[in-house]
């Protein structure tokens, strides 16, 4: 298949804005299946995981293929529940396009903004689409608005509704002047028909915008139209087609997934606006004929063995083949090759640049890794999991189940890369870490389902951090004499805090061969090892720099070993010097409240440390968007419903870290 024919997309928005509905609908008017999945009765065909149906949201993105108009899709649906957001990260990280879904009465929520940012980081060309028309309150015209104003990007409006609410039937393609109807809730094609007289005026005014704004982008066409030439559909499809490759504009489209109204013309949209493998710029160019370059961005471990997920950015390969994984300098065997379809498997003899496939056979590679062929490594982008923002302790109910436990959460880490798993160096614990309370749940329940571990928790609590405030030089020597062979290190070290969310870093300047090249990485080893536990409280340290400056070695006691241990040391000297303070999560929270409520709620967050940095009316009630510490937040929702006799709701994620008071830090570690 020709690359020009192909497009890999996801799906992508905040929870419960219809984005697995609208991937059940894609499946059905594609033929790739004959009936429609509902989530809320639990047959959705990509929501396949036990607890996804049980629980009616996607915890798991899930990947499909489907065709339309003579191009293949390969369609990732992603989680929309922030818990969950590693699934989104890597899913755009492998992307050409996306769909972003909103909600036609909430507009632009929390999460959206997340997932536009993420989108925004791998430049990643999207489609909004505005769903939900026929509910009480949707407002397409105030949801492009906040497109506009929150996202801070140049919507398009492409279609307008016919009617709105329970008496929105379909929408009027503005560059071609048709009308799509769709007169009752049957998973039938559309009727399609001249614009209605009513209407006439309103598309033309809108069409005059939306032309105005393509020919803005185009010196031939800005000439013609000035001229007051008819610009032919054709022209305008491809320059809307160019500014949404480049990411300066986004085309808006509109339905109602659930009552399967506005899936073909998204599906069109797809096919005309969004990339090919070979329209996006990358770090190499997407040829089926070069040597061979794929992204490892998924793990799944099932009754049959482990699964990669890969995109295949240039080359092709043969299932049997062996590839090298550049992270690791190490051999991987391809043994078979999957196109996925949901839970479902069918296997191909090869795979090729643009694939979006899961492979088996592949033994030490994790997510973020890069396979080449063996005489042409280079090494890949990786990608980058969050920090997590609390902590529970875990362990096994009964003796003979620590080794499952273990061997249980090692797989469960390895699949989400947003997980975190280590022993806290006080109580001896074992503590699972994660993105929320949410997530924290899932894994223990698949715990519980798949490794068949009873398992006893503590309470979720707040994963703190620590970093140093100033800068330091630290000299060590470690210096052991055991009648043997003895152990001998020595090591300068510069320890420099780093901005927020900048993670570890390490740099040598060793120059003059100081210190031996082998011996380096031992340094830099020690460093990181050290830094999983801070001297404060023993949390792990964020956000610093550590430098190599100088050192010397022995040339029969000197060993990897030794310089690990030296610059462990070093570093927790540096630490204790460089004034260490304690970092917490903040979250952004949105409260959804009435009118009436709305002081209470203020006088509520500003007692939990909370800063409200903004309030917007919508429609009858008011959005509270406030920055409170994640450790104010636990047992929040009762509060809210009890202050708002259960009419308000919220949600929340993760913003940044931020230091703790000083008198809030004091009886912490007290």
């Amino acid at each position: 298949m020709e690359n020009r024919k192909l497009r890999n997309i996801g799906i992508i928005a905040h929870v419960d804005a219809g984005k697995t509905t609208t991937t059940e609908r894609v499946l059905y008017y594609t033929g790739a299946r004959h009936r429609l999945g509902e989530v809320h009765d639990g047959a959705a065909a990509m929501d396949f995981d036990p607890q996804e149906r049980a629980r009616g949201i996607t915890i798991n993105s899930a990947a499909t293929t489907v065709h339309w108009r003579e191009h293949q899709i390969n369609l990732i649906d992603t989680p929309g529940h922030i818990d969950f957001n590693i699934e989104v990260n890597r899913s755009l990280r492998v992307l050409d396009g996306a769909v972003v879904v909103f909600d036609g009465v909430a507009g632009v929520e929390p999460q959206t903004e997340t997932n536009w940012r993420l989108a925004d980081r791998y430049r990643v060309p999207r489609l909004a689409f505005v769903n939900k028309l026929d509910r009480v309150g949707a407002d397409f015209h105030r949801v492009v608005g906040m497109i506009r104003e929150r996202l801070g990007v140049e919507a398009l409006v492409t279609q307008l509704p016919i009617g709105q609410e329970d008496q929105f039937i379909g929408l009027v393609d503005l560059l071609s002047r048709e009308s799509w109807l769709w007169p009752d809730d049957k998973a039938g094609p559309a009727q399609r028909l001249p614009v209605a007289e009513e209407m006439q005026a309103e598309v033309e005014q809108h069409r005059a915008l939306l032309v105005e704004a393509l020919v803005g982008h185009d010196d031939a066409l800005l000439e013609a139209w000035l001229a007051g030439e008819t610009l032919p559909l054709a022209s305008l499809r491809w320059v809307l087609r160019q500014v949404t490759l480049q990411g300066k504009a986004v085309p808006v489209l509109l339905g109602s997934a659930f009552r399967n109204r506005g899936i073909e013309p998204l599906l069109d949209a797809v096919v005309d606006y969004l990339p090919a493998p070979e329209d996006v710029q990358r770090e190499l160019e997407a040829s089926v004929t070069g040597p061979f370059a794929a992204l490892a961005f998924k793990v799944t471990h099932d009754d049959h063995g482990t699964l990669t997920w890969l995109r295949v950015y240039r080359g092709q390969l043969e299932a049997g083949s062996t590839l090298l994984n550049v992270n690791r300098q190490r051999r991987e065997r391809v043994s078979r090759v999957y196109e996925m379809h949901a839970s479902e498997r069918v296997e191909r003899p090869r795979l090729q640049a643009g694939d979006i496939v899961a492979v088996t056979g592949l033994k030490d590679t994790v997510t973020g890794e890069t396979l080449t062929a063996l005489d042409q490594p280079l090494l890949l982008e990786q990608i980058e999991a969050p920090e997590p923002v609390l902590d529970v302790a875990v362990e096994p109910r009964s003796r003979a189940d620590q080794q499952n436990l273990l061997k249980g959460l090692q797989v469960l880490v390895q699949e989400d890369p947003s997980l975190r798993l280590r022993t806290d160096p006080e109580s001896g614990q074992l503590l699972l870490s994660g993105m929320g309370e949410l997530q924290l749940e899932v894994t223990l329940e698949k715990l519980r389902s798949r490794f068949r571990v009873e398992v006893n928790t503590g309470q979720p609590r707040v994963a703190y951090r620590e970093t140093p405030t100033q800068g330091v030089v630290q000299r060590q020597v470690f210096r052991k004499q055991t009648g043997g062979p003895g152990q001998f290190a020595e090591v300068q070290l510069q320890l420099e805090p780093l901005p927020r969310g900048e993670g570890l870093q390490f740099e040598s300047r060793i120059t003059g061969g100081a210190i031996p090249r082998e011996f380096i990485p031992g340094v830099e080893q020690g460093f990181r090892q050290a830094a999983q536990a801070g001297v404060l409280a023993g949390y792990p340290v964020v956000d610093c720099k550590v430098v190599l400056l100088d050192g010397s070695y022995h040339e029969r006691d000197s060993s990897v070993q030794a310089f690990e241990q030296v610059a462990a040391q070093a570093f927790r000297a540096a630490m204790l010097q460089a004034k260490p303070v304690l970092l917490e999560p903040a979250m952004t929270v949105e409260v959804v409240t009435p009118l009436a409520y709305v002081g209470d709620c203020i006088g509520d967050l500003n007692r939990r440390r909370g800063q409200v940095r903004q309030q917007e009316p919508q429609g009858t009630g008011m959005v509270i968007v406030a920055q409170v510490p994640l450790r104010e937040m636990f047992g929040y929702i009762g509060q809210l419903r009890a202050l708002t006799s259960g009419r308000a709701s919220f949600s929340m994620q993760f913003d940044q870290l931020e230091p703790v008071p000083v008198q809030v830090q004091a009886s912490l570690l007290a």
